[in-house]
């Protein structure tokens, strides 16, 4: 579009004067201006009829263009290419009149503006209505003004054609004439068809309007901060992820004066993201701003902790005009994407006038920041109106008047003199300044400034001169056109003050611009010449040949020379050097040339001019297949070369041959040879793969020729690649035997396998022969020793026969030897003897296994795990008096046969062992008294009894003490002489005799001898024995002594009464026994044991114990706020045992419900806290020993009222009662047995405040973290629990207490009994260390016992 002209307004309200291109003296053409209201979703432009023109036929042959009669409407077309036709708007009938200026200046030039080759869609609404005509307006001398009544905000359209050319482009490159010029009336005109623009989202809105107009709230001009966004991208689709939801808080649209400072906030939310976002600021569609920051735009991003919140921030300092528009802010985060658009609005602030500096507009910025660089002419023609006049800002000299009166060479030196800087800012701005047309003195009439003719006319150039006299000269794009005698190409004529110039046979040659010249006066004109469309004369026809034919195609058009092309199946045909298309013209004949054809030629060719298109379709068939000789089958011998050859006609056609229907590739075994009409296919070395069927198949044709090959081999029996030693195979018996043998032979031989003279079928149920391809096999499913011998296999096919034999020998496990026989038997112990078996399997015999079992078992036990290469046998090891039986195996290479028959049975008898342990039980002055253990073995004939026989010392005269044997194990030996020195020994007798006897080491004098008394107390009783009221006591304490000795029981230096106490004597023990306690059971008992004047004495402590009585006394000490003070005194009866604890409860006077406040309590006086005010309590105690709570409760005589808030108490003033006290042990530890594998404990109290730290030791070692010891603290009470003792665990075990004023200790002696072996113990996972310390201390014990 060409530049839009400025309607200015003057001091005094008057419009100036529009500025029109210069017309060279020739009257201008009217300029129609148009108001319309075009409804807010729309946009129109409206175009001249000199634009559309070329849509009619012209009216005349001289070259001028028609005079504008009507104004079509077209339809509404998808695409407006340029410059064919232009859509026009439709104008009502009635046009309210607008005031025109009567003087319009007319600008010297005009700038050329590039007009794109496609015009964006401009839409029609359908629902206005479109007259088909308008009515003819006559044209006057001066411009008319057709006005619009104004519904909507006013748009001024103003239709100016244009005398220079150049200003808009047919799609051919050419110039056309006219042009179309749209202004703004007023501000809130381009607010309007801006918000149109912008609510209409169709891909098919119109492009904002040039920004070289200048105008209020534009918000489709292009940022200072970078370069806006192309018009012709708005029609791209925009591809946009996935919106989620992101943003909680969005910038929205606002609006900001000229100057002022804006923020736009964006917050997002944070919970759910492990990162921070990523955002970012947009204007327009793509102009991205984080590379535009600096002076007049900052963005900044926070992040709030608590709440979990980023907020992002874009300042705008200082908004300037064409900083409106639309903006765009998108977050991203991983996958999730979010965006929103919001709009800027700049309002201006008051007009003011004010002058023009040119020299400080036109300097350029040294900043470097945004407003550097080509200076923005809207926004200065604005700041013309706008700004205050400032006394220093007005120019002393006029530089304006000085540019217009100088050359357009001294520009530059005026610009440096007067500190202009921008020079091709002043250059554009010259050139939009209006000039004063001068009228020509040498022409009256000029030439039009552009003519059309069609191709093959003629033109006449016609101008008027003021004088005749004055010589012409005619110019075609700057060169002179001479008349020449011989050529009627131009032609010069003169009527009176006419001068014309007439161009015949118009072609595209003339197409060019043209002047004449008068003297120093000069005009010029452009000549557009119209080409006619070529039309098809002679269709193209269709073809049907064969391949390898010449195929030509001829069409004929309407003009000689033209411009066509070809077309094969809508593709362009390439005509290029090696191109198989060549392409002639003979006039206005067309030919497409294919000399050697081929079947991919076919197909549809078409020819296509500018005034039509003709097509035709070409079929190239294959020549038919002639076959001169067919491919031969072959019999090849293997390892001998293959030669198949066919010969067919056409001779060049070429093929493939395949092998059993899979294409045979050439290499070096194989080659493929194509000579004219024969194909060959030569395999140098054939194998066992190249057998099959060939086939050969000529290139395109459906027809092969197939020809099979057959490979023959002779047999061969492949006996070495088993590596068989002398061709033998052993098998054990039973195994099968699959005997797989290689062969080979082409075709496959006839294998028969023989033994002897007997064929072995393949449909054998045991024994079977097979042979599957290239070998053979012999299967013997289950094989016996019948199948040992020799075999042979016998190959035969047409091409020989082989043979080969092979042994097979099977073995098998030995017959079972004959039954053995046992001479010998013992008491444990038998010896036997066998023959060795009659058959060995086919192997030696390597020896024998021997078994045996009981006769009533059915069980064998294996006796030797050795073979024994004898056959004879020692058992050993056997039960006395148990029948046995024996058994043999025999063993080869192979296994192990059957066993023997079992021998006859036999019963191994043998006498017991002596007695053990004879010692002397006891010696008077007529008896002695022996005692035994029975024999460690008794035997299978079992015990009768004992034999006890006595000599006196010195003889050997054996007296035997008692005539039947005697059963038990003590027999007293009588009737001795006091004194006498007797030896006395005992034997054991059974069913095989006596055995062994046992002798007493020293003679026994016969005389009695006194033991003095000792009681053994057990370790329980060592303590004071403890038990409730009701229990039955039953204590058992062991004493020795001799003669037996006498048993006395004193309870606090009194006898015992049998009536209370139950006491009952043994030779080594004392029981007493209370059947039901009572507390006056309780106190210490002493025991004295007496032999003659031989005495001793235990004291035993025994304490009955029952459930203590209630507090003597509750009462309440204090009352204040919500706490009570308690005091009582503790029971007088404390069940004989020592009162560990109270227990507290309270009750609500009105339910009178008891609940416990604290248990175990120590003390005699507390305070109950956080009680409820207004309530009135009652309390209780109860008193606890080892037995436990007492069975009644003492409680307080009075009740307690909890009073409400605000009355004082008065608290009394105690002294502090120091109960600090340094560890002290108030029991302590006592030595302890502990049996192996049973938890034992270690019990000790200690007494101290502030609570001691309790730090147990084994042998001075600290115990800790060990997961067998468990350690509690419990009201003072220490205890160690050790889990499942072993030996190693004994030891010197110390509890240590210490706290801040002092520390104590005690130590106990842990044995325990029941120890482990070196084995045990490994296994257990003891370290060494402790194993050989363990070892050692329980040596150290043995030798001490």
């Amino acid at each position: 579009m060409p530049e839009p002209t400025k309607k200015e307004e003057m001091q005094n309200g008057q419009a100036e004067e529009s500025v029109a291109p210069e017309t060279n003296g020739a009257p201008p053409l009217p300029e129609i201006s148009l108001e319309v209201s075009p409804p807010p979703a729309w946009r129109f432009v409206c175009y001249t009829e000199a634009t559309v023109a070329e849509a009619k036929e012209p009216a005349e042959t001289d070259g001028k263009l028609p005079e504008p009669t009507e104004l079509p409407v077209p339809t509404v077309p998808t695409v407006l290419p340029v410059p064919t036709e232009l859509p026009v708007l439709p104008v009502p009938t009635e046009l309210p009149v607008l005031p025109v200026p009567t003087e319009l200046p007319v600008p010297t030039e005009l700038p050329v503006l590039p007009v794109p080759t496609e015009l964006p869609v401009l839409p029609v609404p359908t629902e206005l209505p479109v007259p088909t005509e308008l009515p003819v307006q006559p044209v006057p001398t001066e411009p008319t003004v057709l006005p619009v009544p104004t519904v909507h905000e006013p748009v001024q359209v103003v239709v100016v054609p244009a005398e220079e050319p150049s200003h808009t482009h047919n799609s051919s490159g050419q110039t056309q004439p006219g042009g179309v010029e749209v202004k703004e009336q007023t501000a809130k005109h381009a607010d309007a068809a801006n918000t149109t623009a912008k609510s209409e989202e169709s891909p098919r809105s119109l492009p904002p309007v040039d920004d070289s107009v200048p105008a209020t709230k534009r918000k489709d001009s292009v940022w200072s901060l970078g370069e806006g966004q192309a018009p012709e991208e708005l029609e791209k689709p925009i591809d946009t992820p996935p919106l989620s939801t992101l943003l909680i808080e969005k910038p929205e649209s606002r609006t900001v004066q000229v100057g002022a400072d804006i923020t736009f906030v964006a917050k997002v939310e944070a919970k759910d993201l492990l990162r921070k976002p990523t955002i970012k600021w947009f204007k327009g569609k793509w102009m991205d701003l984080a590379s535009k920051t600096g002076k007049h735009l900052q963005l900044k991003e926070t992040f709030d902790r608590i709440t979990k919140i980023h907020t992002f921030e874009m300042h705008i300092i200082k908004a300037k005009d064409n900083y409106a528009g639309n903006y765009r802010c998108e977050v991203t985060y991983k996958d999730k994407f979010d965006s929103c658009s919001f709009d800027l609005d700049i309002q201006e602030t008051g007009q003011g006038t004010q002058n023009f500096d040119i020299r400080s507009a036109f300097k350029r910025s040294s900043e470097g920041q945004e407003d550097a660089g080509e200076l923005d002419f809207s926004g200065l023609l604005k700041h013309r109106n706008q700004r205050e006049p400032k006394p220093d800002d007005t120019p002393e000299v006029d530089v304006w008047e000085i540019l217009k009166n100088a050359r357009p060479d001294e520009y530059e030196k005026i610009a440096f003199t007067y500190g202009i800087t921008d020079l091709r800012g002043l250059l554009k701005r010259m050139k939009k300044i209006p000039k004063e047309e001068k009228k020509s003195e040498a022409f009256a009439k000029k030439l039009e400034p552009a003519y059309q003719v069609d191709k093959g006319s003629k033109i006449r150039l016609v101008v008027d001169l003021a004088d005749p006299t004055v010589e012409l000269k005619w110019y075609k794009n700057g060169q002179e056109i001479r008349p020449t005698p011989n050529q009627r190409k131009y032609i010069f004529e003169h009527k009176g003050t006419q001068r014309i110039m007439v161009i015949n046979n118009c072609s595209v040659n003339d197409d060019a611009a043209y002047s004449v010249a008068a003297g120093d006066e000069k005009c010029t004109t452009e000549l557009f010449v119209k080409e006619l469309p070529v039309k098809i004369v002679k269709a193209l026809e269709p073809v049907k040949t064969t391949v390898n034919e010449r195929i030509e195609l001829e069409c004929e058009v309407t003009e000689e020379g033209a411009q066509v092309k070809w077309m094969k199946n809508g593709v362009e045909v390439p005509t290029g050097v090696r191109s198989r298309y060549r392409v002639k013209s003979e006039g206005t004949k067309h030919y497409l040339v294919i000399d050697d054809a081929s079947r991919e030629d076919s197909g549809t060719y078409s020819l296509m001019a500018t005034g039509g298109t003709t097509e035709a379709h070409v079929q190239v068939d294959l020549k038919p297949l002639k076959i001169y000789q067919e491919l031969q089958d072959m019999k090849v011998l293997l390892g001998q070369p293959i030669k198949l050859h066919c010969e067919i006609y056409p001779g060049n056609v070429p093929g493939r041959w395949y092998r059993n229907g899979q294409l045979i590739q050439p290499n070096d075994r194989m080659n493929i040879i194509h000579r004219n009409k024969t194909h060959k296919l030569e395999i140098a070395t054939s194998s066992l793969h190249d057998a099959g069927d060939y086939t050969f198949v000529p290139e395109g044709y459906s027809q092969s020729l197939s020809a099979k090959i057959h490979i023959i081999d002779p047999p061969k029996v492949l006996l070495d690649s088993l590596n068989l030693q002398d061709n033998q195979v052993t098998i054990v018996a039973g195994n099968k035997l699959r005997l797989e043998i290689p062969i080979s032979g082409e075709p496959a031989p006839r294998v028969v396998w023989m033994k002897g003279e007997r064929v072995i079928l393949d449909s054998g149920h045991r024994v079977r022969a097979e042979t599957y391809g290239d070998q053979t096999s012999l299967t013997i499913e289950v094989t016996e020793r019948e199948d040992t011998g020799n075999y042979k296999i016998v190959l035969q096919n047409e091409a020989g026969e082989d043979s080969a034999a092979i042994k097979i020998k099977v073995v098998d496990n030995p017959d079972a030897p004959e039954a053995p026989l046992v001479a010998q038997v013992g008491g444990d112990w038998c010896s036997m003897a066998w023959e060795a078996p009659k058959y060995d399997g086919g192997s030696p015999i390597l020896g024998y296994f021997i078994e045996r079992k009981k006769k009533q078992s059915s069980r064998w036990m294996r006796l030797n795990f050795d073979l024994i290469k004898e056959t004879t046998f020692e058992p050993k090891k056997m039960i006395e008096g148990v029948p046995y039986e024996v058994r043999v195996f025999a063993v080869n290479a192979i296994g192990v046969s059957k066993p023997s028959e079992p021998s006859k049975a036999f019963t191994p008898l043998a006498v017991t062992s002596e007695p053990t342990m004879l010692v002397v039980d006891d010696v008077t002055d007529t008896t002695v008294t022996v005692k035994w253990r029975p024999p460690e073995t008794i035997g299978a004939a079992g015990l009768d009894g004992y034999l006890v026989e006595y000599c006196l010392e010195g003889t050997d005269d054996w007296i035997s003490s008692n005539t039947d044997v005697t059963e038990k194990t003590r027999y007293t030996i009588t009737g001795l002489t006091p004194g006498s020195k007797i030896l006395v020994r005992v034997k054991a007798i059974n069913a095989a005799g006596a055995s062994n006897s046992r002798t007493l080491q020293h003679s026994v004098l016969v005389k009695e001898v006194i033991e003095p008394p000792k009681i053994r107390v057990p370790r329980h009783l060592k303590q004071t024995y403890t038990r409730r009221v009701g229990e039955a006591v039953n204590l058992v304490v062991p004493f020795m002594g001799k003669p037996r000795p006498k048993v006395n029981w004193l309870k606090e230096g009194k006898p015992v009464e049998p009536s209370h106490v139950s006491i009952r004597n043994t030779e080594c023990d004392s029981i007493i026994f209370i059947r039901k306690a009572e507390r006056s059971h309780s106190g210490k008992y002493e025991m004295m044991v007496q032999v003659e004047n031989h005495k001793d004495t235990a004291i035993i402590d025994i304490q009955i114990v029952d459930l203590p009585g209630p507090p003597q006394c509750v009462n309440i000490e204090d009352v204040w706020g919500e706490n009570v003070a308690l005091v009582w005194t503790p029971p007088k009866d404390n069940g004989n045992a020592p009162i560990i604890g109270y227990t507290i409860q309270k009750a609500d006077k009105k339910t009178m419900e008891w609940y416990t406040c604290i248990e175990h309590y120590h003390r005699t006086c507390i305070t109950i806290t956080e009680l409820v005010v207004g309530n009135e309590y009652f309390f209780r105690v109860f008193s606890e020993n080892m037995c436990g709570l007492s069975e009644t409760a003492t409680p307080t005589k009075k009740s307690a009222l909890i009073v409400k808030e605000g009355k004082q108490l008065k608290i009394p003033e105690y002294n502090d009662l120091d109960l600090k006290e340094a560890p002290k042990f108030t029991q302590p530890l006592i030595n302890t047995f502990a049996i192996a594998g049973y938890n034992a404990t270690l019990n000790c109290s200690v007494r101290a405040n502030p609570k001691p730290k309790v730090i147990w030791m084994k042998n001075k070692i600290t115990i800790l973290d060990d997961p067998r010891y468990r350690m509690f603290s419990n009201q003072g009470v220490c205890t160690l629990e050790i889990r499942k003792p072993s030996p190693y665990d004994g030891g010197m075990y110390t509890c240590k207490a210490i706290n801040d004023l002092g520390e104590a200790q005690v130590d106990c002696k842990l044995e325990v009994k029941g120890g482990f072996t070196f084995y045990e113990l490994m296994q257990r996972g003891v370290p060494l260390h402790l194993i050989d310390k363990y070892m050692n201390e329980t040596k150290i014990v043995e030798q001490e016992k």
